[in-house]
């Protein structure tokens, strides 16, 4: 048995895990980080990059078969056709080339990468397998950074036909007739994808509508390109469980039982933290529901056993992860830091995508606040049309005494981009004659933010 003794230890190298291990090397502090696969966790291996990849593969295949038609471009192409297998070779290549430069990273910092599986034995301690090896570590401070996993539904476990978010990513074929289980983000994008690439899609929601965590006015041009794309979408419907032979799904719904015919059934009802396999029975940690609870440091209820990311949570986005992870690793070395992030902004790769930073009208309301409430279409925006790009919008939320920036959406093709100067104006204190005075280069999306200050403010320009 193998015993090391180091300042930080960190299980898990996911986005928050690694992100804290390097900023921790980057302080001087002697550092070690566990986990059983490539680093980069969900999110590089099998989640954000891979999943963005496949989204982009079925955005240009889509486009391809766009212009075998009329079209307004004056393109032609005949017959274009898609090896998936290349594809998610390629993705695949994406996803080693990132698993190598986090590698890269941890070594320039002087940070000791342990591939094995980690169990706590109590709050100083980890056991590491590392194939035929053992590693007992001794740490001064401990990172639980172990992330999540989807959540399975009991009567359709995965297998062969029934497929996870990860699974998803690995197909050797578009399948022919793909059944997607919950309309949220994750669902949304991969039965989008499949659906630009061939497939014949279904998605399934157990509520009224779909992507429930945002307004209905952001999701609405989004259920209009589902239509679109002949996506059928099965509102206030459960799935109850597959066929005998694996080839079907049974749902409920307002016209009763049906049978929906499925080469494959992706599961996407959501994720949960991965609390289990790494010895959390065997800590004393206070727990908040089924996450661990932690304060404004990101400090559990054991002394120098710190927490990060999904592990803790909602909204369980890696960004959020890599904050805290960065926060974390400063506050072991002495510095003085609390997490008191004003916005945290979530984009969906849907087609169009949303953004959502701050307060969206409701929640403003909701909160006490009276708002002053501007919105500008995408339809108005010169660049927006020169890309065939003019459904959407973005809208400003600001309280109506101050003018103090409260939230800032939008919905549209390539608005994830615009996400750094919403939650940068968010974060900044920006009121609205900040941002309607802040020279936007033109001709761009981003001038669609400036228009919707300015409508605000009562006197937009190019509406």
């Amino acid at each position: 048995m193998t015993v090391l003794k180091c300042n930080v230890l960190v299980l898990g190298a996911g986005p928050g895990g690694y992100v804290a291990a390097i900023r921790a090397g980057q302080l001087g502090l002697d550092t070690v980080i566990v986990d059983g696969q490539a680093p980069g966790g969900t999110c590089l291996n099998v989640g954000c990059i891979p999943s963005k990849a496949l989204i982009h593969a079925g955005d240009e295949f889509e486009k391809a078969v766009h212009f075998t038609k009329k079209n307004a471009l004056g393109i032609s192409v005949k017959s274009p056709k898609l090896d998936l297998s290349q594809t998610i070779g390629w993705k695949d290549g994406i996803v080693e080339r990132l698993n190598s430069g986090v590698s890269g990273l941890l070594k320039k910092n002087k940070v000791k990468l342990i591939t094995g599986w980690g169990k706590m034995i109590d709050g100083k301690t980890c056991e590491v397998t590392a194939g035929e090896e053992t590693i007992t570590i001794h740490a001064k401070s401990i990172i639980l950074a172990t992330g999540s996993v989807p959540v399975e539904i009991p009567s359709l476990p995965f297998g062969d036909t029934i497929i996870s978010s990860t699974g998803a990513l690995s197909l050797d074929s578009v399948p022919d007739r793909l059944v997607v289980i919950g309309g949220g983000y994750i669902g949304l994008e991969l039965g989008t994808a499949y659906a630009k690439m061939g497939a014949k899609v279904t998605v399934v929601e157990a509520t009224d509508r779909i992507l429930p965590q945002y307004d209905a006015d952001l999701t609405k041009p989004v259920a209009d390109s589902l239509k679109a794309l002949g996506i059928t979408v099965m509102l206030n419907t459960k799935a109850k469980q597959a066929a005998a032979d694996g080839k079907a799904l049974i749902v409920d719904g307002a016209d009763g039982e049906q049978t929906l015919p499925a080469d494959k059934i992706l599961v996407t009802v959501g994720r949960k933290a991965k609390t289990e396999g790494w010895g959390l029975s065997d800590l004393d940690l206070t727990m908040k529901g089924t996450v661990v609870a932690i304060d404004d440091k990101c400090q559990t209820s054991m002394t120098d056993v710190f927490a990060i990311g999904d592990l803790t949570g909602e909204p369980m986005l890696a960004h959020r992860a890599m904050a805290q992870g960065e926060m974390v690793a400063e506050i072991i070395a002495g510095h003085n830091r609390t997490f008191d992030k004003r916005a945290i902004p979530a984009v969906c790769f849907t087609d169009p995508e949303i953004v959502d930073a701050g307060l969206s009208p409701k929640q403003a309301e909701a909160a006490g606040y009276k708002t002053k409430i501007g919105i500008f279409p995408f339809a108005a925006n010169g660049r927006a049309m020169t890309m065939e790009a003019e459904t959407g919008f973005v809208r400003i939320v600001a309280r109506k005494d101050n003018h103090l920036v409260l939230g800032i959406q939008a919905v549209g093709k390539g608005v994830s981009e615009l996400s750094a100067a919403f939650s940068l104006a968010i974060e900044m204190g920006a009121c609205l004659e900040d941002v309607a005075g802040t020279i936007h280069a033109h001709p761009t999306q981003s001038e669609g933010f400036q228009e919707a200050a300015l409508k605000a403010l009562g006197h937009a320009l190019h509406i």
